[in-house]
């Protein structure tokens, strides 16, 4: 990628949890280039390391279990790995904000909404009581809430109104990079239809980069501009949306459109990927994925090599480009 016009470089970052003796290889290696404006989304089952990748870039991993080590997070030239504490929380809510899964947990229930949002506000500008209170007001009502509600406490709030006090804290100093940890998991069809509107409005708005996470490809291709498909704490796929979708090349990436329902097959079952993820603290040699993979061969379990099979794309597989995919 140009490395002038990228705005977030992620290198070679390894993350591990320490667990009654254990070690949990969460993250192993990952690599990845954001350039502004630009989505990507982070695609792969529970457990691997979706989150984990996202919290280390905002580095607000527990410590303890967590260890970040290794790689380089480098955010506008700044390298956030090498920062003291004191300079993260200037950086943290200002300019990257992070929408976190559920907004019960995110969410103060002994602060009014309108208190919490303005309490990140103040932190990071030198506003007057008075214009915070203001701005506060607008930010409630670009998410859709009107200003009467900015006494109310969480509990008063719908799952989809809350869903949408979190992103208004997220968005209220303006960030120049969201991350965004399954939205609208919690939410019903419609009103996730209605936060995802709202989520791209404002990152056209406010020309902010952003990492979706998140099990949905359909959320990934109504969003995003790029999708790595992440397996066992690894990008196994990376690719732009729309190459992606009509070229996958990894057997899990194929996997898991394959246990997509389509308006286009007539079929009577879907195919589910068979096994389950490994024990990340006993991952197998090679590829992580060929215990479960259909095409495994002995050559899967000695080190694969991350490549690039045409302009962009990126598999780590040594199979990529001699399977056919399938596009959605």
């Amino acid at each position: 990628m140009d490395e002038k016009n990228t705005f977030l470089s992620v290198k070679d970052m390894e993350v591990i949890y320490t667990s009654a003796g254990d070690i949990v290889h969460a993250v192993n290696g990952v690599s990845f280039e954001l350039k502004k404006g630009e989505s990507l989304g982070l695609v792969g089952e529970t457990g691997a390391g979706k989150t984990t990748i996202a919290r280390a870039i905002l580095r607000i991993l527990p410590d303890p279990p967590a260890i970040l080590k290794g790689g380089q997070v480098i955010l506008d030239g700044q390298d956030l790995t090498r920062l003291s504490e004191e300079e993260m929380l200037k950086i943290r809510g200002d300019k990257i904000a992070m929408i976190f899964q559920d907004p019960m947990t995110a969410l103060n229930p002994l602060m009014t909404v309108g208190d919490q949002i303005l309490e990140v506000l103040m932190l990071h500008n030198n506003f007057s009581k008075e214009e915070g209170c203001k701005r506060v007001v607008e930010i409630l009502e670009m998410v859709g809430i009107p200003r009467e509600r900015y006494v109310e406490f969480p509990h008063q709030f719908s799952g989809g109104m809350k869903q949408r006090v979190v992103i208004a804290m997220a968005l209220a100093c303006n960030p120049e990079l969201l991350l965004a940890d399954e939205p609208t998991t919690a939410l019903d069809v419609t009103i996730q239809a209605q936060v995802l509107e709202m989520i791209q409005e404002l990152k056209k708005k406010l020309n902010t980069s952003m990492i979706l996470i998140t099990h949905d490809l359909g959320v990934v291709a109504q969003t995003c501009d790029n999708v790595a498909v992440i397996y066992a704490g690894q990008i196994v796929e990376y690719a732009e949306k729309i190459e992606l979708f009509d070229h996958p090349a990894h057997p899990y990436t194929l996997g898991l459109f394959g246990s997509l329902p389509s308006m286009n097959d007539d079929v009577e079952r879907l195919h589910p990927i068979s096994g389950m993820p490994p024990d990340p603290t006993d991952l197998p040699p090679g590829c992580s994925f060929w215990p479960r993979c259909p095409k495994a061969t002995a050559a899967c379990k000695e080190e694969i090599p991350y490549k690039e099979i045409a302009p962009g794309h990126f598999c780590r597989c040594h199979m990529a480009g001699k399977q056919e995919g399938s596009s959605l």
